[in-house]
């Protein structure tokens, strides 16, 4: 649906992933990268469950940050990045499981401003079980703006 502005878009996400210390601290890994669309999975371990041993909503966020942003980030030229401005988690179902999933795509690409969402699910006993969805703002940012 979206074409990206730029022929070595993949090349530019796996360089911003590089960059990305948080995400490859949580253990985040990225493995399908399209115009506007992100999708990846996360091991899950005990590091990444609240006391009940549910996948954290702050994991839970922060990989739907992540996929809603690379998202973005397929979209926008060299020297731009993206940056989240608004981010809206709704927990749906309790993670349980050892590995979560999750996409995130441009809904609306604009000038300044573009509006994804996400979704994340666990796999249980071959059932697709969505525990989240995310509706997120993410602006444009110049990288030479970044570094004032």
């Amino acid at each position: 649906m979206w074409k990206a502005p730029e022929l070595d878009f993949k090349q530019m996400i796996k360089n911003k992933m590089e960059g990305n210390h948080f995400m490859h601290h949580v253990g985040f890994q990225i493995h399908t990268i399209e115009p506007g669309l992100i999708e990846g999975d996360l091991e899950l371990k005990p590091c990444h469950l609240q006391q009940m041993g549910f996948v954290h909503g702050g994991v839970t966020a922060t990989v739907a940050d992540i996929v809603a942003g690379f998202a973005a980030f397929t979209l926008v030229k060299h020297g731009q990045g993206v940056v989240t401005v608004d981010l809206k988690v709704s927990y749906l179902n309790p993670g349980k499981s050892d590995k979560l999933f999750a996409k995130g795509y441009v809904i609306k690409a604009g000038q300044k401003l573009f509006f994804c969402e996400s979704e994340l699910w666990t796999m249980n006993n071959l059932e697709k079980i969505l525990i989240a969805k995310s509706s997120a703002t993410m602006a444009v940012v110049n990288a030479e703006d970044i570094k004032k």
